[in-house]
């Protein structure tokens, strides 16, 4: 484990610890990140644990949020209730219940029907504001409610009912309690329907397992969709049956020249279904016309020249193409779009289109007017990087912001004719940009990304005169070139990937990052129980322990 701690306070009386956690929780940690030249001391843990946590005081933040009561208390009595008819609420409390019997002891029984006590996951919420995503919660010594028009609100609710619980109930071993949760009333919506974080498995490969816990963090923090970069010029990660060379042998490498991997079908069905059991859709992409060297190795037909170009374990861009003019460069991606459109439920397919410094314009222009087409032939929406407006993108396409890149004015002129832009700016979004220079992972060449940073940005503003309504939602993305393990990728993903979620999640109101940072200090202790090796910023007046 990287040590990247702040130093602890030494030993202070009880009462001098209590008004020391009272002082933060009320000035938010008042030291400006444009002054703060040496790390924020740390808060005592035995001060946080005190009381139960604040209401509200969870990331995202709710949108609404009314204190007041006593605090709900979970003991050896509770029971978890669910309303009967909905597998997916059932599955919801099962999950619940699983999540908090080893760290409670408590045996906390799933029981259908309606009744006064426990906790009660109910479907039915008869407010049309709360959507699909939204839901109610209120607690007091009585009872927790969560109400919500679908299952996923009621799963959105319950990670909120996680962070309002001690953080050592994410342990896997009996904790002490006392397990309360603080007593009022929550309504909670989100801000935007797409609310992502993309994990680039080309250029390092990572297991199922992998991606499935990488998942399970994301859902803590509301994520609703899991973007998987699938190909590039260092690999090829999914078998596609009527080219199996793409994934033998163009999977079969990696930057630096390790063993690469691929997932079968089965692997990719098994994190599909994963995500969806956490309400979260995958968007595979298969990145074109550039990025395709991985491809141009496996096939030699697809090359203009008939020839088969080496595989690659570099990290230079721009370099590849496929061969516009040639039929089978659409054959290709006709079966592959094909194959990847049968195992993913999901809405959209990703089609890349970033970097394509080997394809004229006009070869550029020609290949997307054909490309689509085979998306939304199977019934798809088309997703590709924002670079696909300087072509034209097909009706209800979507387009992935990541500039500068000099294309500002095509993106505001395609947004404004309807395209829907998902908003991940380098310079705030992505995950793989270094903290600081002596960061020991990641890129630098967008810049550094401190946590403030990466909260310091608004999707509806950013772009200048581009609509606010054609904002989709936000991404969080993770390239890989320098990340070859699970470790080095949750140190660079948290903590920002949590402020990230919250402006996609928080109404715009609520940004502010005095605030945040408070409630992101919060979040320490529960990434330590969760095993997360998270970048300690000095920022943060993260709690001692």
């Amino acid at each position: 484990m990287r040590q990247h701690g702040t130093p602890t306070l030494p030993v202070l009386p009880v009462l001098a610890r209590i008004l020391g956690a009272l002082l933060l929780v009320l000035t938010g940690g008042a030291a400006s990140t444009a002054t703060a030249a040496r790390p924020l001391p740390a808060v005592p843990s035995a001060a946080v644990a005190a009381a139960p946590v604040p209401l509200g005081r969870t990331v995202p933040v709710p949108a609404e949020v009314t204190p007041g009561g006593g605090p709900y208390t979970l003991t050896g009595a509770t029971v978890i209730r669910v309303d009967g008819g909905s597998p997916g609420a059932r599955q919801v409390a099962d999950r619940l219940a699983g999540l908090l019997r080893p760290s409670t002891g408590l045996a906390l029984p799933v029981v259908a029907g309606a009744g006064t006590d426990g906790i009660q996951l109910r479907l039915g919420a008869g407010d049309a504001t709360l959507g699909t995503e939204g839901y109610r919660l209120t607690s007091g010594p009585g009872t927790v409610t969560i109400t919500a028009n679908h299952p996923a609100g009621l799963f959105h609710g319950v990670q909120t009912l996680r962070q309002q619980l001690p953080a050592a109930v994410e342990r896997r071993s009996l904790q002490p309690g006392p397990w309360q949760v603080a007593g009022g009333a929550v309504r909670d919506f989100p801000r935007y329907p797409y609310r992502g974080a993309m994990l680039d498995v080309a250029r390092h490969f990572f297991t199922v397992d992998q991606v499935e816990r990488y998942v399970d963090q994301l859902a803590l923090y509301k994520v609703n969709t899991l973007h998987l970069h699938l190909s590039d010029d260092q690999g090829w990660r999914i078998v596609v049956d009527s080219w199996p060379r793409l994934a033998a042998y163009g999977g079969s490498t990696q930057v630096g020249g390790g063993r690469g991997g691929y997932y079968t079908k089965a692997d990719y069905r098994e994190i599909v279904a994963y995500a969806a059991s956490r309400y979260m859709e995958v968007v595979p992409e298969i990145d074109t016309p550039g990025h395709t060297n991985a491809a141009l190795a496996s096939y030699a037909r697809l090359n203009c020249d008939g020839v088969a170009r080496p595989r690659y374990t570099g990290t230079a861009v721009g370099f590849s193409s496929l061969c516009v003019p040639k039929a089978v460069t659409y054959s290709f991606l006709d079966d592959v779009l094909r194959e990847l459109s049968a195992l993913t439920p999901g809405r959209y397919l990703h089609i890349g289109g970033d970097e394509a410094q080997a394809t004229t314009a006009a070869d550029y222009a020609a290949f997307m007017a054909r490309a689509q087409p085979l998306v939304t032939r199977r019934g798809k929406t088309v997703m590709a990087w924002h670079q696909l407006t300087a072509a034209k993108p097909v009706r209800g396409a979507v387009a992935q912001y990541w500039g500068p890149g000099g294309t500002e004015a095509q993106l505001v002129a395609a947004a404004a004719a309807g395209t829907r832009v998902v908003m991940s700016p380098a310079t705030h979004a992505y995950l793989d940009m270094k903290y600081t220079a002596s960061t020991p992972v990641g890129t630098r060449w967008a810049g550094f990304v401190e946590v403030d940073r990466a909260y310091a940005w608004d999707p509806a503003t950013l772009v200048e005169r581009m609509p606010a309504r054609g904002v989709l939602g936000v991404e969080a993305p993770l390239w890989t070139e320098t990340v070859r393990t699970a470790d080095a990728l949750e140190y660079l993903a948290f903590p920002r990937l949590p402020g990230i979620a919250e402006i996609g999640w928080s109404p715009a109101a609520t940004h502010d990052w005095t605030a945040y940072r408070a409630r992101l200090a919060a979040q320490g202790p529960r990434l330590t129980a969760l095993g997360v090796d998270y970048y300690r910023s000095p920022l943060v007046r993260w709690p001692a322990g």
